[in-house]
């Protein structure tokens, strides 16, 4: 499955999730219920999925975790926060190059309408 069609497929997932319990929870309520969407649809979904640095040729395992990993190519960082900084925008770029992961999402639940709360990230060698 190309990345567009995935990336597709968990935006209808999140919207979903969103129609079906609003803005107001907690960030790990949505994400345990997004993942359940997304492997309903038959998706390989990972949770928590550790990201960590290298430094100097040094592994370093506690570095960041990442929300969902879908099919091993879309990276989904889920934010319940008032409005977007800098640094979950950095973040979702560090996973992806860290990863070489070529798409990642930032999503916030915490808005009326979930579309205004999606940006979509492409990682460009």
């Amino acid at each position: 499955m190309i990345e567009e069609e995935l990336t597709n497929k968990i935006i209808h997932s999140a919207l979903e999730v969103h129609r079906s319990l609003g803005p107001g929870l907690l960030e790990s309520a949505y994400q345990e219920c997004l993942f359940f969407e997304l492997k309903s649809k038959n998706l390989n979904v990972l949770k928590e999925i550790s990201c960590p640095i290298v430094y100097k040729d040094i592994k370093l395992d506690h570095g960041y975790r990442i929300d969902l990993l879908v099919e091993g190519k879309v990276v989904i960082e889920l934010k319940t926060v008032e409005c977007f900084t800098d640094v979950p925008t950095a973040q979702v770029l560090t996973y992806l190059k860290l990863g070489g992961y070529p798409v990642g999402l930032l999503i916030n639940f915490h808005t009326k309408l979930l579309k205004n709360g999606i940006k979509r990230f492409i990682n460009t060698p």
